[in-house]
């Protein structure tokens, strides 16, 4: 399914929309966004090739302002009743979860319950653990901790892989996850590097619990998701029957002296094994596209949190890393703040804003463009389906080397 909207219509209804606001103090004078260029239909066109050739089923959502640019819906729910995807349909939505448990955390800041700056310790027993107590919360949501991960994706590890041994279905509570990384080493002290850590939002959501007395995932529902106005979000299990909650599902390929990918796909299996049967901390939830375009207009509406928090949420704060890029007029900085991530030029302006998410049968990607004002949301039920549909809006929006 697609709709398209050009600007010729709404583009003078979103402009008086941004002066208004700008006369108000909420907008800075620098934020007029950019005209959009050219090439969007190409993208959508893109997309429905990959579709007929089996290599994506999801939805793309694009926004502009608060103006919708385009929705398409396009591939199969369920390969094993041919259940086609809409716009409605629900994903799993893999780490963008994490920005869900961030605003959850600092909700808890801002009552008093919670501090950034305090020892783990102070909220969740660490004795017996590898854990240093001078890991704080901040440490978690920024992934400066140096814990060590359950599965270091940085090093190509498999999170899959934790699975094959250990029956991913008995993994259903927050500390049921405790046991994969407590007894690991460090891979530096805290504060002291940045290294993706999924497991750092695990214990951020043991603290939430623990202050909140609830469980993270109602937690969430009703702080975060119900004040988003987020209705159709959720967190599903695998083994219930919900509607409209897409199915995951992985290409089997043949055996040939192939590469992996392109190998022949020789049919489909489904991802009930391939990690934990319901959303988590780290991971998991399920929402639609419309639905996390409307969360990060919550939080930037201050509807989420109060101005303090909202500023800190949305801007970068520690340094993963850097790399050259002409284009961009000399280098490009990749930074990590509460949960998103952002590209920053030479001159210190964020290029880009975003979380993205993959698992097995998942990847989805929430992205925003400061220079445009535009906001994309994909999602999708299988584990590449994603990646080159954001290259090509990489392209279309921010023409940097990748």
């Amino acid at each position: 399914m697609l709709r398209l909207w050009t600007h010729t219509g709404p583009w003078g209804k979103a402009m008086a929309r941004t002066a208004r606001a700008r006369q108000s103090g909420r907008v800075p004078p620098s934020s007029r966004p950019l005209a959009l260029p050219d090439g969007l239909e190409s993208i959508v066109a893109a997309i429905d090739a990959a579709a007929a050739a089996d290599a994506f089923s999801g939805v793309l959502r694009v926004e502009q302002g608060e103006e919708l640019v385009v929705e398409h819906a396009v591939g199969t729910a369920s390969r094993r009743w041919g259940v086609p995807v809409h716009a409605g349909m629900r994903f799993d939505v893999a780490s963008v979860t994490k920005l869900f448990t961030s605003v959850a955390v600092l909700q808890q800041v801002e009552a008093g319950r919670l501090d950034l700056h305090a020892s783990l310790a102070t909220y969740v027993d660490l004795s017996g653990t590898t854990i240093s107590s001078d890991v704080t919360l901040w440490h978690l949501l920024t992934h400066s901790s140096g814990i060590a991960d359950d599965a270091d994706e940085e090093a190509g590890e498999s999170y899959e892989a934790l699975w094959v041994d250990r029956p991913s279905y008995g993994v259903t509570r927050t500390e049921h996850f405790l046991p994969g990384f407590v007894d690991k080493p460090a891979n530096f002290a805290p504060g002291e590097g940045c290294r993706y850590c999924n497991v750092g939002y695990v214990l951020a959501g043991l603290a939430l619990e623990r202050v909140a007395g609830a469980t993270y995932r109602d937690v969430v529902r009703r702080d975060v998701f119900c004040r988003a106005g987020m209705t159709r979000s959720g967190f599903f299990h695998m083994a219930d029957a919900q509607p409209d909650v897409a199915e995951g599902w992985e290409p089997v390929r043949a055996a040939t002296d192939d590469e992996p990918d392109e190998a022949p796909v020789v049919g489909w299996r489904q991802n009930i094994y391939s990690y934990p049967p319901i959303g988590s901390p780290d991971g998991g939830a399920h929402v639609t596209a419309a639905d996390l375009l409307r969360f990060l207009r919550a939080v930037r509406a201050g509807l989420l949190l109060g101005p303090d928090l909202t500023t800190a949420f949305l801007a970068p704060h520690v340094l993963h890393h850097a790399y050259d890029a002409p284009a961009a007029g000399g280098g490009v900085a990749h930074h990590v703040g509460l949960g998103l991530e952002h590209e920053l030029d030479a001159d210190g302006r964020v290029l880009s804003s975003w979380k993205e998410g993959v698992n097995a049968g998942s990847s989805a990607m929430l992205r925003h463009y400061p220079a445009y004002d535009v906001t994309v949301a994909l999602v999708a039920n299988s584990e590449d389906a994603v990646w080159e549909p954001v290259r090509s809006i990489d392209d279309w929006l921010l023409p940097l080397p990748r």
